[in-house]
């Protein structure tokens, strides 16, 4: 597929990786959906984009009603979606059970459990479902690029983020197969440790440490991450498959 004027929702992109795949896929000539609840970033991101044909929603991809208005909303607005990034996900690690001296002393709550799934499954699924729609509806061959994580084959304090990102690469597959005879693919891309700026804001001995684990000795640049996601779009026989872009670090 090429770029040149497609309609691409990026969820999660006020920042991060999401502004960083906003940012190189408008170069390209895509015109930009960005989706997320940072309204003022997501707002002067959506300004700082190459071309003029943008729009910016602010909405809770955990929430049905939100995500159907905002989808709406854009193809009013710019048209029927031909490209979707779900990128949108948090974290709320914690041990699944904190034990000390043979007593269980904390454990992971219910709340952290569905924080997560909620924004990383679930709303994965409401954004994908919307904009398969759309794509069916106005005929259109089309893209969802799941962003997942090499966490996905299970991370020390993470029993939720590591099952929401398992589920996401899981539920891609099955996108790939069912979509597929309406002319849409399905990928997802699994990024190792990134420099966005919550890593940035992590103490230098904590990023030493994590870079020391990594074959290349480096984080992953947001635009490494933000390159293997055009790949996916701009080639029309990927169908399917989860790149995991993590310097080595699981080989």
């Amino acid at each position: 597929m090429k770029l040149d004027d497609k309609i691409v929702v990026i969820t999660g992109a006020a920042r991060g990786l999401g502004a960083a795949m906003a940012r190189q896929l408008a170069e390209q000539g895509a015109r930009i959906a960005l989706i997320d609840l940072k309204s003022d970033q997501l707002f002067e991101t959506a300004k700082s984009l190459p071309g003029g044909d943008h729009h910016a929603v602010v909405a809770s991809v955990s929430d049905e009603q939100q995500v159907e208005a905002a989808f709406a909303e854009i193809e009013s607005r710019l048209g029927p979606v031909d490209v979707l990034i779900n990128n949108a996900g948090i974290t709320r690690d914690g041990l699944l059970l904190k034990v000390k001296d043979g007593e269980v002393v904390d454990r992971m709550s219910l709340e952290q459990w569905q924080q997560v799934i909620d924004v990383n499954l679930t709303g994965v699924f409401l954004c994908g479902r919307a904009a398969a729609e759309q794509m069916i509806r106005a005929g259109r061959r089309g893209v969802i690029v799941n962003i997942s994580s090499i966490s996905r084959s299970g991370n020390f304090g993470q029993t939720n983020y590591t099952a929401s990102k398992a589920g996401n690469a899981a539920m891609t597959v099955s996108w790939a197969k069912e979509l597929a005879r309406y002319g849409i693919r399905a990928a997802s891309v699994s990024p190792g440790f990134t420099a966005t700026e919550m890593v940035a804001a992590m103490p230098d001995k904590a990023i030493d440490k994590i870079t020391s684990g990594i074959p290349l000795k480096r984080l992953a640049e947001p635009d490494e991450i933000a390159a293997t996601v055009r790949f996916i779009i701009e080639n029309d026989y990927v169908n399917g498959r989860d790149f995991a872009v993590d310097g080595g670090l699981r080989l």
